[in-house]
């Protein structure tokens, strides 16, 4: 059976959102992936949301994504948190780690690509320690 991946920030609104996104289209054979937040901003990034899909091909939004709290998504076997502090005590899961991300948010277009390619860099690194543990 496939783990349940949770990219966590504090909005999900933009990191953990990208995070989902690349999940979703680079491993989806290897891992259901998820986002959330612990409080919720009103929309997906819009500068990351444009970014994704004129630069990678990527609809956040039309592929079904949007903000949701912890609460709404189902149990997770690994939880990657974004680097923004957020700590979940009380989240029972197999791995975590912090993947140390600047929000990117009100800074220039340069900054979300350079947060983008570091995600899709951690999740190739992600992906192979899925395979290497959950096969």
């Amino acid at each position: 059976m496939k783990p349940n991946v949770l990219f966590l920030c504090t909005h999900n609104s933009c990191r953990s959102q990208i995070a989902e996104a690349y999940g979703k289209v680079m491993a989806s054979d290897l891992f259901n992936s998820y986002s959330a937040g612990t409080a919720l901003k009103k929309q997906i990034n819009q500068d990351a949301q444009r970014i994704m899909k004129n630069n990678y091909g990527i609809d956040m939004e039309g592929n079904g994504q949007y903000n949701k709290l912890i609460d709404s998504v189902p149990q997770c076997q690994i939880v990657i948190t974004m680097g923004c502090g957020v700590e979940c005590p009380l989240y029972n899961c197999d791995f975590k780690e912090d993947w140390g991300l600047d929000d990117p948010t009100g800074k220039p277009d340069s900054e979300f690509i350079y947060t983008i390619e570091t995600i899709k860099t951690n999740m190739e690194n992600l992906m192979e320690y899925v395979k290497n543990n959950y096969q």
